[in-house]
C-alpha cells in the first residue's frame, strides 16, 4: 500500500531537490535473507570472539546488530543476532552465509559450537506501518516473542516504523496488506542503516557506514577481527569516509562508484545500497569522502553519471562513544 505525504524540504549539498515522500506499509517475505545458526555450549563466546558486538551479553527481550569483518577492519558481513534455543541466530543476507560459514569454521577449533545455514527452518518478514505490533518496544533492536515468533523492531524508514519477524518455516503470515519487495528495499535504504552485500563485501570499515551510530559496534569488548583497525578509527580522529542518503533520477547499483569534479578519474565513495524510489528516482545509502561534501556535483558511476543529492540522515552520528 503507498500514500504520498508531503515532506519538509531537505538540505541539499548538492542540490535543492525536495521529493514527495511516499508512505510505504505491509508486510513482504523477505527471500532474500536467511538465518546462520550457532549452537553449542560455546556459541555465545565464538560469536562474541567474532563479531563488533557483545553477544554474551545479549538478552533474551534484544537482538544486536553487529558485522563480521577482516582482519583490515573490512566488513564481510552484516546482521541482527539473537539468542535462540540452543544458542544464537544471525539473520543476514543470504548471499552472505555461505562464504561466512566457510570463514567463521575455521576458526571454530576446539570450541563446543556448530556452525550451520538454518535459512530453511525459518522465514523472514518485512513489516511496516500498523502492521508493527504495538506490544514491541519502539527501541531500535529490542526483540519482542510471540510464542515460537520473534519481533525486532528496526530504525524507522522514511518515517515509517519497522519491524523484522522470524519465525518458523511455514507458520501464517503476518496480518497486513501485502508490500512489493523493491517498497522494504526503499524503506531500508530510507532508514540509512546498510546490509553487505556481495557487491560491496570487504569495501567499507564499520564507521563508514555509520554503524557506531546505529548499534552496530561495541568498542568495550574484547577483541574480534579487524578490532585495533576499527578501534583506531574512532579514537584517533582517521576517519575520512562516512553514510550519507542520496537520491539520485537515474538507476542506482550497490558498488558502483561515486565521482567528484575536483578529480574526475578518481572515486571519492561507495554506494552501499540502493532502491528504486516508489514515488521518483532512486534512493541509496553512499560512503563518501568526508571531504567531497561540499556543495560540488557528485555523479554515480562517472561524472557523466547520474547526479547524486544527499539528505539528511534519520539519525544524529554519535561523538560521545
Amino acid at each position: 500500500m503507498i500514500a504520498v505525504t508531503a515532506m519538509t524540504p531537505a538540505s541539499d549539498t548538492t542540490a535543492d531537490h525536495a521529493l514527495p515522500t511516499p508512505v510505504v506499509v505491509g508486510c513482504t517475505r523477505l527471500h532474500d535473507w536467511g538465518v546462520l545458526w550457532a549452537t553449542g555450549d560455546d556459541a555465545a563466546a565464538f560469536l562474541h570472539g567474532q563479531l563488533t558486538q557483545d553477544v554474551l551479553s545479549l538478552r533474551d527481550d534484544e537482538a544486536r546488530l553487529a558485522a563480521y569483518c577482516n582482519p583490515k577492519g573490512r566488513m564481510l558481513m552484516t546482521g541482527l543476532a539473537l539468542r535462540a534455543e540452543g544458542g544464537v541466530l544471525v539473520c543476514t543476507l543470504r548471499e552472505r552465509i555461505a562464504p561466512m560459514l566457510k570463514r567463521l569454521s575455521m576458526f571454530v577449533l576446539r570450541a563446543k559450537v556448530r556452525l550451520a545455514d538454518a535459512s530453511d527452518q525459518w522465514d523472514i518478514w518485512g513489516v511496516a506501518g500498523p502492521s508493527v505490533p504495538g506490544t514491541l518496544s519502539t527501541e531500535w533492536w529490542r526483540l519482542w516473542r510471540d510464542a515460537d515468533r520473534a519481533w525486532v523492531r528496526l530504525p524507522p524508514g522514511a518515517g515509517v516504523e519497522r519491524a523484522l519477524l522470524i519465525q518458523p518455516a511455514g507458520a501464517p503470515a503476518p496480518a497486513g496488506d501485502t508490500l512489493p519487495q523493491e517498497h522494504w528495499r526503499w524503506l531500508d535504504v530510507m532508514s540509512g542503516v546498510a546490509q553487505v552485500s556481495d557487491a560491496v563485501a570487504e569495501a567499507f570499515v564499520p564507521q563508514m557506514l555509520n554503524y557506531e551510530s546505529v548499534g552496530g559496534v561495541n568498542f568495550k569488548k574484547g577483541c574480534y577481527p579487524g578490532q585495533e583497525v576499527v578501534a583506531r578509527s574512532q579514537f584517533r580522529g582517521t576517519l575520512k569516509r562516512r553514510g550519507h542518503l542520496a537520491h539520485a533520477d537515474g538507476p542506482l547499483a550497490a558498488g558502483q562508484e561515486v565521482f567528484h569534479p575536483s578529480d574526475p578519474e578518481q572515486p571519492v565513495g561507495v554506494i552501499a545500497q540502493a532502491a528504486p524510489n516508489p514515488q521518483a528516482g532512486w534512493d541509496a545509502i553512499v560512503a563518501l569522502q568526508t571531504s567531497a561534501v561540499d556543495g560540488q556535483p557528485l555523479r554515480a558511476g562517472s561524472m557523466d553519471g547520474p547526479a547524486l543529492h544527499l539528505r539528511p540522515l534519520p539519525y544524529e552520528l554519535r561523538q560521545d562513544i
